[in-house]
């Protein structure tokens, strides 16, 4: 049990540099949540209900996070800061990460599976701060949610979503998976896709208008065109 404390606490330093200590990330609340979740689970299991809901409660009011007694959580799962809540249904993969005001909410129980309102989060996911991942949906191994995000569908392996409602960034991934990133997005790659469609059709126009002035350019001391011949530019374009 201790070996496997102390492997907690060290993923939880590789994840937030801010602690100078094992120590010191023991009285973080998210930690608490999870240790007060563990025994919640286990008597939600056991069918003492009123119980786990009070461990719930009172784990909700020392540190701010709100994670249902139901909901199962995989292994150095970490809550940095707090304000989560996670729903009954929820299921948690191995080394996720969620910041502050996550939602792990849950939808009608009508659309989907039976009994199943909440998302599942598949290993190594991260999700940003004050993001909310709807209905019972699947966030695939490694993916990024990035803050403010509202997910309602399901997100491929690896994908980085941002946007409401999300959607996928067009990155390669293996150019910046290879090291935790906080937040889960790096802000100095990454744009969203609607305004990196924007940036290239400002490139190409911006690339047409020099052209254009080239030509012009080039037409200024020759003869002006007889009544037949084309314009160079649409020669041009009827080549490419």
């Amino acid at each position: 049990m201790l070996r496997n404390l102390i492997a907690y606490l060290d993923s939880v330093k590789s994840r937030d540099p801010a602690p100078r200590s094992r120590a010191e990330v023991l009285i973080y609340p998210g930690v608490w949540s999870l240790a007060f979740h563990r025994v919640a689970h286990r008597l939600y299991r056991m069918r003492l209900f009123f119980l786990a809901r009070a461990i719930n409660h009172l784990s909700r009011f020392l540190t701010g996070n709100d994670i249902h007694p139901g909901a199962r959580i995989g292994k150095r799962f970490f809550i940095d800061h707090g304000f989560t809540v996670i729903g009954e249904t929820a299921e948690i993969g191995d080394d996720v990460t969620l910041y502050q005001n996550v939602t792990l909410g849950g939808t009608d129980p009508a659309n989907g599976i039976a009994g199943k309102r909440h998302p599942t989060l598949a290993d190594g996911v991260i999700v940003g701060s004050g993001a909310q991942v709807l209905g019972p949906i699947h966030v695939g191994a490694r993916a990024r949610v990035g803050a403010n995000a509202v997910v309602t569908k399901d997100v491929p392996e690896g994908a980085t979503m941002v946007g409401i409602p999300a959607r996928q960034m067009l990155v390669d991934v293996t150019a910046y998976q290879r090291e935790f990133l906080p937040y889960g997005t790096p802000c100095s790659d990454c744009y969203d896709p609607e305004k990196q469609k924007l940036e290239l059709l400002q490139c190409e126009v911006q690339q047409l208008q020099k052209r254009l002035a080239e030509l012009m350019d080039e037409r200024a001391g020759q003869a002006p065109l007889a009544p037949g011949d084309d314009i160079p530019v649409l020669k041009e374009r009827g080549r490419a």
